[in-house]
C-alpha cells in the first residue's frame, strides 16, 4: 500500500511545536524504486525548515532515486510520503546545468529562467521578477557578474548561479544533486558557507547529496546514509563546522 500526498502543515497532525516546526517533507517506511522494484526500503525520515541535510553514499547507491521521489518525478512503491507545501515550493538544483553553450545565455538570463514558471506566456519578464534576480544573485555572492557569459564563469560560479536560479522559486526547500561534484577546494568551501547561510538566516530546508561523508560530516546538521539498498540517519555532533 502507498499514499503519496501534498497536505496542509495543519493536516499533519499538529505534530511539531515551535521548538520544532512541522516537517516540509514526512516518509514512513517507505519503499523507493522503479516499475514497483525498490531500490531503497524502508525509507523513514522527517525534512524541517532551517534543516541541512547531507545525503551520503557511492554513486549508484540510490540517493537521485531519493531526490526524485521526494520532488513527486518519480511515484513511491509503498508507504507513506506527505508533503506539507506545494511542489512548487521545492528548488531544485542538477549536478549540471543542461544549457547548451552554442546559445549565447548572460549569468542574468540563467537565473530569470528560476522565474518563469510565474510568468504568462509572451509576457516580457516582470520588473518585480528583474529585481529578485538581483536580489538572489546578490544572496549568492555573484550580483556583479550578472552580464557575464555563463558558460565563461567557473565551474564553482555556475554552481552558485544555478542555486541562484533554484531560489527564484522562493522556495521552502531545496534539494542539491552533488553540489560540491567538480568543483574546487575555495569554490567547495564558498558553496557550503552558502547552504550554511541559506537555513540559519533564510531557514530554508536544505537536501545536498555526496559521496565525500567527511565533508558531510562537517557540514549538516543530519547525515542520511545510503548503501546497498537500505538507508539510516546519523545526528552530527558538531555539524556546521567548516
Amino acid at each position: 500500500m502507498k499514499w503519496e500526498k501534498d497536505l496542509d502543515a495543519i493536516s499533519l497532525g499538529g505534530r511539531g511545536s515551535l521548538d520544532e516546526p512541522l516537517p516540509l517533507v514526512r516518509l514512513e517506511n517507505v519503499n523507493l524504486g522503479y516499475d514497483s522494484v525498490p531500490v531503497l526500503q524502508g525509507v523513514s525520515m522527517d525534512v524541517r525548515p532551517g534543516s541541512l541535510v547531507g545525503v551520503a553514499g557511492p554513486n549508484g547507491s540510490g540517493k537521485t532515486t531519493l531526490f526524485r521521489s521526494i520532488l513527486g518525478l518519480l511515484p513511491i512503491v509503498s508507504g507513506s510520503l506527505l508533503r506539507s507545501c506545494p511542489l512548487s515550493s521545492f528548488g531544485y538544483v542538477p549536478q549540471n546545468a543542461t544549457l547548451d553553450p552554442e546559445f549565447p545565455l548572460s549569468v542574468g538570463e540563467v537565473v530569470e529562467m528560476g522565474g518563469y514558471g510565474r510568468v504568462r506566456p509572451y509576457q516580457p519578464f516582470p520588473a518585480v521578477e528583474k529585481k529578485r534576480v538581483g536580489e538572489v544573485l546578490e544572496l549568492v555572492g555573484l550580483k556583479h557578474l550578472k552580464a557575464k557569459s555563463f558558460f565563461a564563469c567557473s565551474g564553482g560560479q555556475k554552481q552558485r548561479l544555478l542555486i541562484a536560479r533554484a531560489l527564484m522559486v522562493d522556495p521552502k526547500i531545496m534539494i542539491l544533486d552533488e553540489p560540491l561534484s567538480g568543483v574546487d577546494e575555495e569554490s567547495r568551501r564558498s558553496i557550503t558557507e552558502l547552504l550554511i547561510k541559506l537555513t540559519r538566516q533564510n531557514r530554508l530546508a536544505i537536501l545536498f547529496s555526496s559521496h565525500d561523508l567527511e565533508m558531510v560530516q562537517r557540514v549538516a546538521d543530519q547525515i542520511v546514509r545510503v548503501d546497498h539498498g537500505k538507508i539510516w540517519l546519523e545526528e552530527t555532533k558538531a555539524g556546521r563546522q567548516l
